[in-house]
C-alpha cells in the first residue's frame, strides 16, 4: 500500500500546556484510522496542522503523496450566510474543479446535487442563513463527499447531525476504500468504520489496530500493565526510601549510584494512569424529594409558520423515568424541550395547543443545546467556586487557574453541566448533552445519569449513549411522536430488525509476585562475595540495556522506517519490552544491595 501521510516529529504547545511532542506516524492507502483522546489535548490541533491552518512548533515533517487529492472536513464549516446552499458548495470546490472543462463542472454540479438529495437537503436553493446547525453540517459534508477526494480528514463529523444522516454517512464511508482519518467521539461511528485507532494519551501517540471495542481491551491492558509496572516500582522505592534515611555512610561506595537509581524510581512511581468518575452523592445529598406525577402532556400540539411539529400528543413522564428522544433535524424536538421546561413563551412565536402539567414536587435543570454565556476572562474556579465539585467532574487542580476562553468545546460544555447541577434538580432535560463532548466525558455523563436520583428528558442523536442512558424512547417522526415503552436496543430491534451488543471488555489482571521463603546461608563472606559479584553484574546490565534504549528510540525516528507501520510497531515493542527489562533489574539491584547491607550489619 502506497504511504498517504507521513508525521514526523510534531509538536503544539500553548504557553506550559504541551497538547503533544514529537510525535510521528504514518498513514497508508486504505487506512481508516480514528484519533481519540480527551477534550483539550490537541486532536483539533494536530488536524489544523494537517490541513495547513497551524504550524507545528517543532522543525518536523508533514509528507503527503503527491498527486493524491484530500479533502479536509472542518469541525465548524464557514460559509457565506446570504449564499444559497449550492453556490456556497460549489464556490468551495473551486480545487476540485479547476482545469474541468464544461462538462466536467456539469457533471461535478449534478454529484453535488445527488448528495444535497441524499442529505435532504432540497435542491441546493435555500440561504445558508436559513439552515439549522445539522443542516449546515450536512452541506458541508456534501461538498466534501463531491470532491471524490482519495484521502477524507475529518474533524468530528457526525456533531449536529441526526441518527439518519449519521447512518447514511456511516453507510457510505464504510464501503468506500477512501483512506480516513477522523476525529470522532461517536462510538458506534467509530466501530462500524474505522480499522485503526490512534490515542493521544499525556501528549505521546499510541496505535491500536482494529475497531472502538478492540481500542477498548488493548488500552485497557496497556494501562493495567502500565500501572501493574508502577505499583512494583513502588514497592521497591519504599525499600529504597529507607535506606535513603538511614545511614549511607556504611555504603559509602555505592551511595552515589544507588541515589541515583532512587531518583529514577521516584519519578516513574509517580506515573500512574487512574480511569476518574463522578460522584453524585455530593450533589443530591440535598436534593428535593420527586412525587409521582413529573410532566404530564394533554393533546399537545405545536405549530410554526403553519408548519404542525407536535400533534394532539398525549404522554405521562414517570418518577426515574430515563427518556431518550430521537429524530430527524429540525423535526421539533429542542421547541418540545422548550415547552414541557416552562421556557416557550408566546412571543417567541409558534401556535401552542393543549397542556402541560408539571407536579408540584418537581425542580427541574435545563441544559440547553446552545450553552450559556461564559466570561471568558473568567477562571475556572471563579465560575464553579466549588473545587470538590470541580475535582469530582474531572477538572484536576492545576485547572482551576485556567481561564474559560483556553478550555474546549467540551471542557466547557462539562463545566456548564456542573452549573445547571449544581442547581440541585430531581428532573433534568437535556438538549444534546453529548456535542463536543469527547469519549470520557461522554461515559462519565453516562455514569452520571444512571446514578441520578430523579427523572432524565433527554434529546441526542449518539446511539450509544441513547442506548446507554434510555430506559423509554420517543421518536419525533413524520407521522408524529411515537412512544416505545423501551431502550433504544430493543427500539432500533422494531425500527430495523438489528441489534448492535456492546463486548464485554475483560481487563487484564496485574500478576501477583509469589512470596519467596527465606535463604539460609553457611557461608555468610562467601556468599557476601557473590551477592557483590550479583550487583556489580546487575550494573553493568542496566547501563547496557539503557544504552540499548537510546539506540532502538534513535532507530526509531529513522525516516527509512516511516512508511513501515510493522518495523515501527517491532521497534516499539522492543523499547517496551527494554524499559520492563531496566526496571526489573532496578529491583534486583535494590533487593541485592539490601541483602549486602544486611550482612554489613549482621557482621
Amino acid at each position: 500500500m502506497a504511504s498517504y501521510l507521513q508525521i514526523e516529529n510534531i509538536s503544539k504547545s500553548y504557553g506550559t500546556k504541551v497538547l503533544f511532542e514529537n510525535i510521528r506516524f504514518n498513514i497508508n492507502e486504505g487506512d481508516k484510522i480514528a484519533l481519540i483522546a480527551p477534550n483539550g489535548t490537541g486532536k483539533t490541533s494536530l488536524l489544523r496542522i494537517l490541513s495547513g491552518r497551524d504550524k507545528s512548533d517543532s522543525n518536523g515533517k508533514i509528507l503527503f503523496l503527491k498527486d493524491i487529492r484530500i479533502a479536509f472536513l472542518e469541525q465548524e464549516y464557514s460559509y457565506d450566510p446570504a449564499s444559497t446552499v449550492f453556490g456556497q458548495i460549489m464556490s468551495d470546490s473551486l480545487e476540485y474543479t479547476e482545469g474541468l472543462d464544461e462538462e466536467g463542472i456539469a457533471e461535478y454540479g449534478r454529484r453535488v446535487r445527488r448528495y444535497l438529495t441524499d442529505f435532504s437537503l432540497g435542491d441546493g436553493s435555500q440561504r445558508m442563513d436559513s439552515l439549522s446547525g445539522g443542516e449546515v453540517k450536512r452541506v458541508a459534508l456534501a461538498r466534501m463527499l463531491s470532491s471524490e477526494a482519495d484521502f477524507f480528514i475529518m474533524d468530528e463529523p457526525t456533531n449536529h447531525l441526526d441518527i439518519e444522516a449519521i447512518e447514511y454517512l456511516e453507510q457510505l464511508l464504510s464501503h468506500s476504500r477512501r483512506t480516513l482519518l477522523m476525529v470522532t467521539h461517536d462510538r458506534y461511528f467509530l466501530e462500524r468504520i474505522c480499522n485503526t485507532v490512534m490515542e493521544l494519551d499525556h501528549g505521546a501517540l499510541y496505535t491500536y489496530r482494529g475497531g472502538y471495542m478492540d481500542f477498548l481491551e488493548k488500552r485497557q491492558e496497556r494501562i493495567d500493565n502500565y500501572n501493574a509496572e508502577t505499583d512494583k516500582v513502588r514497592n521497591v522505592l519504599r525499600r529504597e526510601l529507607e535506606w535513603m534515611r538511614s545511614t549511607p555512610q556504611a555504603r559509602t561506595g555505592k551511595a552515589k549510584y544507588r541515589k541515583e537509581v532512587f531518583e529514577k524510581l521516584r519519578e516513574r512511581s509517580g506515573a500512574v494512569r487512574i480511569e476518574q468518575s463522578v460522584d453524585m452523592s455530593v450533589l443530591q445529598q440535598d436534593s428535593t424529594y420527586l412525587g409521582n406525577k413529573v410532566v404530564d402532556c394533554r393533546h399537545l400540539s405545536f405549530s410554526w409558520e403553519g408548519k404542525c411539529y407536535i400533534k394532539d400528543f398525549t404522554y405521562n413522564f414517570q418518577r426515574y423515568d430515563r427518556v431518550g428522544i430521537v429524530g430527524r433535524n429540525a423535526s421539533g424536538k429542542s421547541t418540545f424541550l422548550n415547552l414541557i421546561a416552562g421556557e416557550w413563551t408566546s412571543g417567541m412565536g409558534g401556535e401552542k395547543g393543549g397542556e402541560i402539567e408539571t407536579g408540584s414536587s418537581v425542580k427541574t435543570g435545563y441544559y440547553r443545546q446552545e450553552g450559556i454565556d461564559f466570561k471568558e476572562d473568567r477562571t475556572v474556579l471563579e465560575t464553579v467556586g466549588d473545587t470538590r465539585l470541580l475535582n469530582r467532574f474531572l477538572f484536576p487542580h492545576e485547572m482551576f487557574d485556567n481561564r474559560i476562553s483556553t478550555l474546549s468545546g467540551g471542557e466547557k460544555r462539562r463545566l456548564y453541566l456542573i452549573t445547571v447541577l449544581m442547581q440541585q434538580p430531581n428532573l433534568l432535560i437535556l438538549d444534546e448533552p453529548t456535542n463536543h463532548m469527547d469519549i470520557i466525558g461522554k461515559e462519565t455523563l453516562e455514569n452520571m445519569l444512571s446514578d441520578f436520583d430523579g427523572s432524565v428528558i433527554f434529546v441526542s442523536h449518539d446511539r450509544y449513549f441513547v442506548k446507554k442512558v434510555a430506559t423509554k424512547v420517543l421518536d419525533f417522526t413524520k407521522e408524529g411522536v411515537i412512544p416505545y415503552n423501551f431502550g433504544y436496543a430493543e427500539y432500533e430491534e422494531k425500527k430495523k430488525g438489528i441489534t448492535y451488543e456492546p463486548k464485554d471488555i475483560p481487563k487484564a489482571a496485574a500478576p501477583i509476585p509469589e512470596k519467596q521463603p527465606a535463604k539460609q546461608f553457611n557461608n555468610p563472606g562467601k556468599e557476601r562475595a557473590k551477592l557483590e559479584k550479583k550487583l556489580e553484574k546487575i550494573e553493568a546490565m542496566i547501563s547496557e540495556t539503557e544504552d540499548r534504549v537510546k539506540a532502538l528510540k534513535d532507530e526509531l525516528m529513522n525516516p527509512d522506517y516511516a512508511s513501515e507501520y510493522t518495523k515501527l510497531s517491532e521497534l516499539q515493542d522492543e523499547i517496551d519490552r527494554a524499559e520492563t527489562e531496566i526496571m526489573d533489574l532496578m529491583e534486583q539491584w535494590a533487593e541485592t544491595d539490601k541483602a549486602i547491607s544486611e550482612f554489613s550489619m549482621e557482621n
